[in-house]
């Protein structure tokens, strides 16, 4: 699966997990941009995928992370697991 389309996958589960519908996000971007957005066929800029994350009251590596759960078919403790590592690696472990 690519990316873009886990990614709207990942969205659209968080939309209705939300009790969201696409006209709850009219005053950030068209339905028409959502609706593409939840088919794959566009991606979200860095701030606005911020943007959408507010309305939906998460984090935005959740639903990124959500995105990469369902393109790599892995467990969220996996994919936590390869993060920690990464970040220590890269030296932005805490304190």
């Amino acid at each position: 699966m690519e990316l873009n389309e886990a990614f709207g996958q990942a969205l659209k589960r968080s939309r209705t997990a939300a009790g969201r519908t696409q006209e709850d996000f009219s005053i950030i971007s068209s339905r028409t941009y959502l609706s593409a957005l939840e088919r794959g066929i566009q991606s979200p800029t860095l701030e606005k995928l911020a943007e959408l994350c507010e309305l939906l009251g998460m984090h935005p590596v959740t639903l990124v992370a959500a995105a990469y759960l369902i393109k790599d078919e892995t467990s969220a403790a996996e994919l936590l697991h390869t993060l920690a590592e990464e970040l220590k690696r890269l030296g932005f472990e805490a304190p």
